[in-house]
């Protein structure tokens, strides 16, 4: 299984995501630059985080004009696994392959630390590895991750099982002291409606060995994994 690694001017996430699929995962993984057209040959489109352009205009905005969107846009169309990370979710939002937007955190500051998720679907391709409701400690670090949408869209992502990861407490509760930027609903992750597309704000590729703070994260590459062998 082959990964692509989407890196746009501005990317620093990059070789944190590639080493945790090729080094600790065994899988193979390239580094794309933004300019590349063609995404066939891979099995799994990863957006990492950073700030693409600058996050000039607001974030997301300008990377979503890159020519390797378009390719991306496709092959997420195709049925392809695509998986947006911090600024990959604000790019992803951007590029309409998710509703919402992500905005400044609630405390107006920006925010670097661990939290806790709670699985909300485990019957995603992003989390056939995980149990119902299981608890993943991951980092964040964003300045505008605060999910928002309407509430249509918002009621839309629950009934339809699309809210993947949720902020929670240790002991997996959902309250406003969990949420580290006040997203709506203590939202975290979600997927589109075909489910192959998932945009989150932690970053899994920073949880993935015990002696990084823990390796929680290896549980989101493990599941796209499965999913696509089982698919094959």
């Amino acid at each position: 299984m082959r990964f692509a690694v989407v890196v746009f001017p501005g990317t620093w996430s990059d070789y944190d995501c590639k080493y945790s699929i090729s080094d600790v995962m065994g899988y193979e993984a390239d580094l794309v630059w933004h300019r590349e057209r063609d995404l066939s040959s891979y099995d799994c489109i990863v957006l990492p985080g950073g700030f693409s352009y600058g996050d000039y205009l607001r974030a997301g905005a300008i990377a979503r004009f890159s020519p390797v969107m378009e390719s991306v846009v496709a092959e997420a169309e195709a049925g392809k696994p695509v998986i947006g990370i911090c600024n990959g979710f604000q790019v992803l939002c951007e590029s309409h392959l998710l509703p919402g937007a992500l905005m400044r955190n609630e405390s107006l500051q920006y925010r670097c630390e661990w939290v806790h998720l709670r699985v909300e679907n485990a019957d995603t391709a992003f989390t056939a590895a995980c149990e119902p409701r299981q608890l993943l400690h991951v980092p964040v670090s964003h300045g505008e991750g605060r999910y928002s949408a309407d509430d249509e869209t918002l009621n839309e992502l629950e009934r339809e099982g699309r809210v993947v990861f949720r902020y929670c407490s240790e002991s997996g509760e959902i309250t406003p002291e969990a949420n580290p930027n006040g997203s709506e609903r203590n939202i975290a992750g979600i997927v589109n409606e075909r489910g192959n597309v998932l945009g989150m704000m932690p970053h899994p590729e920073r949880a993935c060995e015990p002696i990084l703070g823990g390796d929680d994260g290896t549980l989101i590459w493990r599941s796209v994994i499965e999913w696509a062998k089982v698919r094959a």
